[in-house]
């Protein structure tokens, strides 16, 4: 797929996919002239278009709480209901000081009757010192009919939190965000970007390790480990927990850098409803000065019950 993608691919970072009804939706952090959230649509995943993001600036009581915030990062998209649900981070560029919000609305289509975006206002927020950073957020349910979101970036790695199924935000703001992976101290701190899916009897936890935003010298890449329970232990294919480090590797550029799509991260993920699954992320292109491009691939699973990327 990556070798016909077309149209609006450049720039995307961090991005996510969604379809309603034959058309397909991704949201990515805002970039250049379009802030605060890019948006962009395809009706068959090859060729794409930009729309007019979301909202047109950061909403006040976030540029409150984090002043110099200048972009929207990491929107997530799903569907509770009848409304859609748009996660969003804000934050400063290697600060603990953010803030998760949420944005809702009726459909995704700008020209269909009644839409129009919502901002719900504060969902979760970390200052310094404490032991999360409230960004990178990706909504999941479990089985049960419970709804959490997934969140976490470096410091002390990847959380989740329960969340009220009626408003999207936390069912108890007192609970204390659950560990669900880290880094091993002798790898540092570089995780972030949660996304969890379940399939086949599992939730399956996505990360980015290493280090993004480098342009075609990022190192980010892409790993997995899997649960029986949405809250973890999640451990990767040789039993190594994440929450010590482990992570077995899904999607990575080559290297010896001969790869011209260079650190693949960030990932979301979509069971598309004719049973195919996607993966989508960013990768920097070495071809044109590093820039961040929208990569797209089929997802496949083994005999053994976990995912490559094709």
């Amino acid at each position: 797929m990556n070798d016909r993608l077309a149209g609006d691919i450049v720039p995307a970072h961090d991005p996510v996919l969604i379809r309603e009804g034959d058309t397909y939706y991704s949201y990515s952090t805002g970039q250049r002239d379009r802030l605060p959230i890019l948006a962009r649509t395809s009706r068959d995943l090859i060729t794409w278009r930009a729309l007019p993001g979301p909202i047109s600036a950061i909403p006040k009581w976030a540029l409150a709480a984090v002043p110099g915030a200048r972009d929207i990062w990491a929107p997530d998209i799903s569907r509770t209901r009848d409304r859609f649900r748009l996660y969003y981070s804000v934050s400063t560029f290697g600060k603990q000081r953010s803030v998760i919000g949420l944005l809702t609305n009726t459909t995704l289509d700008p020209a269909k009757r009644g839409y129009g975006w919502r901002d719900e206002g504060l969902v979760i927020g970390s200052k310094e010192g404490d032991n999360f950073n409230a960004i990178d957020p990706n909504f999941a349910r479990d089985r049960e009919g419970g709804q959490w979101l997934a969140l976490g970036s470096y410091w002390t790695g990847l959380k989740i939190v329960r969340l009220d199924p009626k408003t999207g935000k936390l069912a108890d703001p007192a609970a204390p965000p659950i560990a669900i992976a880290r880094r091993a101290a002798s790898d540092g701190t570089a995780i972030e970007a949660a996304f969890i899916v379940d399939h086949g009897g599992w939730y399956w936890l996505i990360a980015s390790f290493d280090h993004c935003c480098r342009g075609a010298d990022s190192n980010y890449h892409l790993v997995i480990g899997r649960s029986t329970k949405i809250t973890g232990p999640y451990v990767d294919r040789s039993g190594r927990p994440m929450l010590d480090g482990g992570g077995t590797v899904l999607v990575q550029a080559d290297a010896a850098g001969r790869d011209r799509f260079r650190g693949p991260g960030h990932a979301g993920f979509l069971h598309d409803r004719d049973g195919n699954d996607y993966l989508i992320y960013h990768a920097y292109d070495r071809d044109a000065r590093g820039v961040p491009t929208l990569r797209l691939t089929r997802v496949r699973w083994d005999a053994d019950g976990w995912p490559a990327a094709q």
